[in-house]
């Protein structure tokens, strides 16, 4: 009976595309390259709407949108590549593809905990003015069916996870074969660069199909950085979407950290928290701050910061690679590490809410998720931006040639993918269920706005509140006030700032570019001594000893050697008198 209904929806959204397209007088031309797959379902009048698929035909003819009547926009793409592979998928026989629905396997890979699983409890419901919303299915599971009823096309979805950007480009040089990926902007680039990527196609990019929500509803002021970032000539925007994005910071306990403390990459190193401090396990960002503290005096000059060329100047000394900075970097960090907690890349938040440690370096979103965790246990936590910089950073999707290649009918499944996460209702969905930010302000759909005010916005009877403007990423125009949040005034340094960091805060904000391999080579030997060895941990005695042990060895092998040369020279000598006999 489920897949009658679901062929019956299928025949419904053909019907309605057909009457649409006989309109505009469009249907001919493509109909030629299209096969009708739910031709072999009975024609009866229940259908899944509780309409007939004449009826949805006749709505359709009188809509100027498409929509069918859930208000899910089903459009098909004039695409005759993407026509042909759904084709071949089918059959060539007419009968054949009647009874058989086409089937594309997207294969996806997305970091750990990144998105919806679902099973949410009934109290989790988000209760907006726009309607509730709640995560009862997974994600994956609830686009395949999306994407069955929308294009009455099955696609079955392999999901798997990485752990670390390098993680995921050690499997694709191994071998593994993924479709769509979700890795960092600065990973994004390393794979542009080397031509690994699939472009979006043009009707990605077309807003008047209402599908389309990741183009209709991305922030714009993430595009503004997506369009103005380049590898080989090439936007980021042409290759990437955007999913979720952030700043990097310290999260810290002001009962045991003060705020000027905390406001500067200084305090990594501060002996004042020495064994109290965790840091990441990774070269970038532990990178990025070492430059901040090691240039705080330049980066917070007056000088500096009214410079009318100030956000060129401030990527251009954050992104410094030279030898006399990596060199000074490696100092840096090796007094780092010595003065840290620990190295981590996932246990910090737990630390900070345990109490094992006062301060944390940390992506906002995890920030968010900390804070939040250390407020259920009574517990206050702050998050602050660094005076000197932030990193800004972004995971997005983007296709690869290993994987999608030439299949217009994978790609067309994987852009719909991108474009079902970055839906209003499946982007608080999955906001609220991994902490981060997506990098979707939803164009003219209220509901992630008044998401940000369900989670930040100041009861009634708030006594001291902030307002705390978010026009810049919602609409573009920071005194837009239509986006403005009163909050309680405690959250302009807490769980809002770091989900959306203020404009005084970006303004402040650089992106770490991309480094050439002879760069990166250089960058990531540093790391391994810092992370690996410091000659200054070895207490003095054992290095005495060590220089004694090789001088003896030394010694040795000298004196072998002296031995072996005498040993050869009495037999030379030897041999020479028994031929003279």
């Amino acid at each position: 009976m489920i897949r009658v209904r679901k062929w019956l929806a299928a025949a419904a959204a053909v019907v309605m595309i057909t009457g649409s397209l006989l309109q505009t007088g469009m249907a001919p031309g493509l109909l030629s390259g299209m096969t009708v797959y739910a031709s072999g379902a009975e024609r009866t009048t229940d259908t899944a709407e509780g309409e007939s698929a004449e009826q949805t035909a006749d709505t359709a003819g009188n809509e100027s949108a498409d929509e069918a009547k859930d208000g899910t926009t089903v459009q098909l793409t004039e695409n005759s590549e993407f026509q042909t592979a759904l084709q071949s998928t089918a059959g060539d026989d007419t009968n054949e593809a009647a009874e058989a629905v086409p089937e594309v396997t997207l294969r996806i890979s997305n970091w750990e905990e990144y998105i919806d699983l679902g099973d949410w409890d009934e109290e989790e419901t988000i209760d907006l003015e726009s309607g509730d919303i709640i995560g009862e299915n997974s994600m994956i599971d609830d686009f395949e069916e999306w994407y069955y009823e929308t294009y009455g096309i099955t696609v079955n979805v392999e999901y798997s996870t990485f752990g670390t950007n390098e993680d995921l480009y050690n499997m694709l040089s191994l071998g593994d074969e993924f479709d769509l990926v979700c890795p960092s902007e600065y990973m994004v680039m390393k794979l542009m660069a080397e031509d690994m990527l699939v472009p979006l196609s043009d009707a990605f990019f077309d807003t008047a199909d209402r599908n389309n929500y990741y183009s209709i509803g991305v922030s714009p002021y993430i595009q503004e950085i997506f369009d103005s970032h380049e590898i080989n000539g090439e936007s980021w925007s042409r290759y990437m979407a955007g999913y979720m994005w952030g700043v990097t910071g310290i999260v810290y306990n002001p009962e045991a950290v003060s705020e000027e403390d905390a406001s500067s990459w200084a305090i990594l190193s501060n002996p004042d928290y020495r064994r109290q401090i965790t840091i990441k396990d990774n070269v970038r960002d532990s990178y990025f701050a070492a430059v901040g503290a090691l240039k705080s005096e330049l980066l917070t000059s007056e000088e500096f910061l009214s410079d009318p060329n100030y956000a060129q100047r401030l990527e251009e000394e954050m992104n410094d690679v030279s030898d006399e900075t990596i060199a000074a970097v490696e100092e840096y960090l090796t007094d780092v590490i010595d003065n840290a907690y620990s190295l981590e890349s996932d246990s910090g938040k737990a630390d900070m809410i345990t109490g094992k440690v006062v301060a944390n370096l940390q992506w906002s979103g995890d920030g968010v998720y900390t804070l939040d965790q250390a407020e259920e246990d009574g517990m206050e936590l702050c998050f602050t931006v660094p005076e000197e910089s932030t990193n800004i950073y972004f995971d997005g999707w983007v296709m690869l040639k290993s994987g999608i290649g030439d299949d217009a009918a994978k790609q067309h499944a994987a852009e719909a993918f991108i474009n079902y996460v970055s839906r209003p209702d499946n982007v608080v969905r999955n906001m609220y269920y991994v902490g981060y930010t997506s990098v979707i302000s939803g164009g003219e759909d209220t509901r992630i706005y008044e998401y940000a005010e369900w989670c930040y916005g100041a009861e009634d009877e708030e006594e001291e509140t902030a307002e705390y403007p978010l026009g810049y990423f919602f609409s573009g125009d920071s005194t837009d006030e239509n986006y403005i949040i009163t909050a309680p005034a405690d959250q302009v340094n807490r769980q809002l700032a770091a989900q959306y960091p203020s404009e005084k805060t970006l303004d402040r904000a650089s992106i770490m570019v991309y480094f050439d391999s002879g760069t990166s080579e250089k960058i990531n030997r540093m790391w391994i001594h810092v992370r690996c060895y410091d000659i200054r941990d070895v207490p003095v005695w054992i290095r005495v000893l060590a220089a004694a042990v090789a001088v003896v060895a030394v010694v040795l092998s000298v004196r072998r050697k002296i031995i072996v040369a005498g040993k050869e020279k009495k037999n030379s000598e030897n041999s020479v008198r028994f031929r003279d006999v």
